[in-house]
């Protein structure tokens, strides 16, 4: 049986492409994209994935540590790496606290877009078979 090795930056990447096809495909409403139950469950998702961002993103820094903690850790401007690796945590335990800021707004905006809905009234594509919509 063949392993792989797992490639946390090609996830993130992959994560990066998804999210930026979800950006080109919500330009305009259409097909698959048309109702504001779609845009619940999007604001939903998107809640989710700004909540579990910060843990991504602290984590980032841990192959840096380890270097670091192996006395391997090097900067091409020959500068103390222990002054790197402060700053480097402290610039992501910022953009962590953002991302949960992030997702408490989103948590509020899918609630918010929970009652929402569309009035069907007089819609022909809403009709049941027997043409009355009852």
């Amino acid at each position: 049986m063949t392993t792989t090795n797992p490639d946390p930056a090609r996830t993130a990447s992959a994560a990066v492409e998804l999210i930026r096809r979800f950006n080109h495909e919500t330009i305009t409403t259409g097909p698959g994209w048309e109702y504001p139950g779609s845009a619940y469950h999007a604001i939903g998702a998107l809640s989710y994935l700004a909540r579990i961002l910060p843990q991504a993103i602290e984590q980032c820094a841990a192959p840096v540590r380890r270097t670091h903690a192996d006395g391997r850790l090097q900067l091409d401007t020959r500068t103390d790496p222990g002054t790197a690796l402060t700053n480097l945590d402290s610039l992501l335990a910022s953009a962590a606290k953002t991302a949960a800021l992030l997702g408490d707004y989103l948590d509020q905006a899918h609630a918010a877009s929970s009652p929402m809905g569309m009035d069907t009234t007089g819609l022909p594509e809403f009709f049941e078979a027997d043409g009355n919509g009852d």
